[in-house]
């Protein structure tokens, strides 16, 4: 109970849509296409809110630290445990 009371403490719900939608911040769905054109979609949440079923992905993660603060159109490379993964950010909605 501690460690949710402490967590409660420090969150913010986010209510309103950034001025710039072109732009990726947190709770953006992101469409990325890799180099074979093949998409992925991905929610970017909260460290506690993230669900792999249905594609939310912590911010913390190495996906969502590349795509924080790209815009539409960017080439972005994400490191993985298996390497280096080019993608291009092809759609971004709020």
């Amino acid at each position: 109970m501690r460690f949710l009371r402490k967590r409660l403490e420090g969150m913010k719900v986010v209510t309103t849509i950034p001025d710039n939608k072109n732009k990726v911040f947190f709770g953006a769905w992101v469409t990325v296409e890799d180099d074979a054109g093949e998409e992925s979609r991905y929610r970017i949440v909260g460290p506690d809110e993230f669900d792999m079923e249905d594609a939310f992905i912590s911010m913390d993660s190495p996906v969502a630290k590349a795509l924080l603060g790209k815009d539409l159109d960017d080439e972005v490379t994400i490191h993985l445990p298996k390497g280096k993964k080019e993608v291009v950010i092809v759609d971004i909605e709020y």
